[in-house]
């Protein structure tokens, strides 16, 4: 079989390779000319431990290609993956205008039987629409419509394509179900389990998982904060609950709130949804409420280290992506918190591994520092918010020597309240009273 994905974003550039990797046929179709050259070169435009290798590989050995734009080679691809944005528009709901654009770009080119595959995240009943507006479009074509919602976590994306926890197939036809099952029976003789759904069964499930892992995280940081009202230790509490199978130990780790390109839209979009069918999610409503207070209270909590006033204050920030291993800024803590400080009358200085390059256009008056170290050169306060490996690794002795203050806020608990101690700094972790200061506890 072969196979052709529109759109060589994270989705489809990390499908793409991975399905090479399972030793198929993969042709990747996006319309920014620059971005196509690029993969060409065998540069990944994304950061994703893993990806840069199985471009190189695949692209070299002829298996994955890359195309500026649909065209006429669409028409020998068996399977055609949609994987295009599905961005939140301003009323929550999500945006298909990239899905219905490359839908509409590749009827004209469909020849012979054809399973079009939607591995964006869309709403309920978009493969019904989807199907409706190719066959208005080519009365003529033999296909079949599919949902194949990814479930991929950045940072280790292609591990995850590999080694999945489930396939999920949404399929309305035999014929279709049985192409897609025998495009993932390398996966399937790995004991990888092959699920097979209805599409609107799939559409829903997408969502569903994605809103119950954002509802563990605004769960455990309400946890934290009563853990340090209570006196309790939230490392140990999550530890307790997690060990219950039916728990599970998974987002069970506080800190300033989810972000990235999925949990904020897929929640947004699931509220909406459910809202047109007239059942409402109130639970998840919720969960985005808790959120987005959660990233303000981290202001407060970074602002009280220091006394409440800013003014004049030097803040160093360690990492700012919503996540390690991963240059991905949408919707990251970051976005909220740096400017709320600055706007507070502070000079904010940041450093992140990789992160940088896409952080500066979204945090214009931020300084941005050559290395970690750096962020700790005479800063009244540093405040961990993305949990790095290298940052892990800093010699906090070092880091205190050159500071103008003391504070150190570590919103993801990498550090220990006796190391920071011993390093002469006040320390202030999330979720338990072992702060240095008894007036910053929130």
């Amino acid at each position: 079989m072969k196979i052709s994905i529109i759109g060589a974003g994270y989705v489809g550039l990390v499908s793409g390779t991975c399905f090479a990797e399972l030793g198929w046929n993969v042709t990747c179709i996006d319309n920014d000319a620059k971005r196509v050259e690029q993969m060409r070169k065998g540069i990944t435009p994304i950061y994703e431990p893993g990806l840069d290798d199985l471009l190189v590989r695949h692209g070299n050995s002829g298996a994955l290609s890359f195309r500026c734009g649909a065209d006429a080679s669409l028409a020998s691809a068996d399977l055609i993956f949609i994987a295009v944005g599905t961005p939140m528009s301003d009323d929550g709901q999500a945006d298909l205008t990239q899905v219905t654009s490359a839908v509409t770009e590749i009827a004209p080119y469909l020849d012979g039987y054809t399973v079009v595959i939607l591995k964006s995240t869309v709403p309920i009943g978009t493969n019904d629409q989807i199907e409706a507006l190719i066959r208005s479009l080519r009365p003529d074509a033999d296909f079949d419509v599919c949902s194949n919602p990814e479930f991929l976590r950045e940072g280790s994306a292609v591990q995850d394509f590999m080694q999945p926890d489930r396939v999920l197939i949404g399929a309305n036809t035999e014929k279709a179900s049985k192409m897609l099952r025998h495009l993932y029976q390398p996966l399937a003789m790995r004991d990888v389990p092959i699920m097979t759904v209805s599409r609107i069964s799939a559409e829903l499930a997408k969502y569903a998982a994605n809103t119950f892992l954002a509802m563990k995280i605004s769960f455990i940081n309400e946890i934290s904060d009563l853990s340090e009202k209570a006196g309790a230790d939230v490392a140990e509490v999550a530890m307790a609950i997690g060990k219950d199978h039916r728990i599970g130990d998974k987002f069970l780790h506080p800190g300033p709130g989810y972000g990235g390109s999925c949990f904020p839209k897929d929640v947004s979009a699931l509220i909406y949804q459910a809202r047109q069918f007239n059942s409402p999610v109130t639970l998840i409503e919720q969960v985005q409420a808790i959120n987005s207070a959660r990233k303000l209270a981290m202001v407060d909590r970074i602002a009280g280290a220091l006394g409440g006033d800013l003014k004049g204050r030097t803040i160093g920030i360690l990492g700012v992506t919503f996540k390690p291993n991963t240059d991905d800024m949408r919707d990251a803590p970051s976005v909220t918190i740096l400017p709320a400080l600055i706007a507070m009358g502070a000079t904010v200085r940041a450093y992140d591994p990789v992160g940088m390059n896409n952080a500066r256009p979204m945090l214009p008056d931020v300084e941005w520092m050559a290395g970690p170290m750096e962020v700790f050169r005479g800063a009244d306060c540093v405040a961990l918010l993305t949990e790095w490996g290298e940052f892990n690794a800093l010699d906090l002795p070092d880091a205190r020597a050159l500071m103008h203050g003391d504070a150190l806020v570590d919103l993801r608990n990498v550090y220990s309240h006796d190391r920071a101690s011993e390093a002469g700094l006040r320390y202030f972790p999330i979720g338990t009273r072992r702060h240095s200061d008894d007036h910053t506890t929130r």
